[in-house]
């Protein structure tokens, strides 16, 4: 929704930001409704993208652009072809954090974080004099036993984004920070600079466990 003729400026009850968390919300049930058949036509393609652009355009966010970018190429072309088409299912389900196991939003009460915005495909991972920053909940353990295990690797731990991190790792637990339209300061940072030529990669923490125990 966009206060066009600023009615609700004034009003502490419509404020621009819950204006705006209200349309980052609905886009994730219209993401969830297009996903719930397993299917995704030119149509609901086409639906999606000029709704982005109506009603979040404004807003800035990383992770909307992205899709909306990744939207706008599939069809630039004017056509939704059928690898295209899986392609954007996969992309939406994993940005409402559903699944294909449990396609409605009714069957995914614990909400995994979304991947969107991880590295796609993940870097093989580097350790000495590598800078690592952790977000979220880790599946893993506590942070402090995470980041020992970097440490022990001669790789070092960073206390904030910035442009000389390495890698971000962002926990596999779900947790309330990871619904909707919040991404956690951390990822929004980290996707506002990999979208500028960083090299900082944002990857799961199943891939980091990967590249520890194999």
């Amino acid at each position: 929704m966009v206060d066009l003729h600023q009615e609700f400026q004034n009003s502490r009850f419509f404020h621009e930001a819950r204006i705006d968390r209200r349309s980052a919300d609905a886009l994730v049930g219209l993401a969830a409704g297009i996903t719930a058949d397993g299917h995704i036509n030119q149509q609901e393609a086409e639906f999606l993208k000029n709704w982005i652009s109506s009603n979040l355009a404004h807003l800035g966010d990383p992770v909307v652009n992205l899709l909306y970018r990744r939207l706008s190429d599939m069809l630039a072309d004017g056509e939704l072809d059928p690898e295209e088409s899986v392609e954007l299912l996969g992309m939406l389900r994993s940005f409402t954090g559903l699944n294909v196991g449990k396609p409605k939003p009714s069957d995914n009460a614990f909400t995994a974080p979304n991947d969107l915005p991880l590295c796609r495909p993940a870097p093989e991972l580097e350790w000495s004099g590598r800078l690592f920053v952790f977000t979220g909940v880790m599946a893993y353990g506590p942070r402090k036993d995470c980041e020992a295990l970097v440490l022990e690797r001669n790789g070092q731990i960073g206390a904030s984004i910035n442009k000389k991190i390495h890698y971000l790792v962002v926990g596999s637990i779900g947790n309330d920070q990871w619904l909707h339209s919040t991404y956690g300061t951390k990822i929004k940072k980290a996707v506002e600079l990999r979208e500028t030529g960083s090299p900082l990669a944002i990857i799961s923490e199943e891939h980091w466990q990967k590249a520890l125990f194999g």
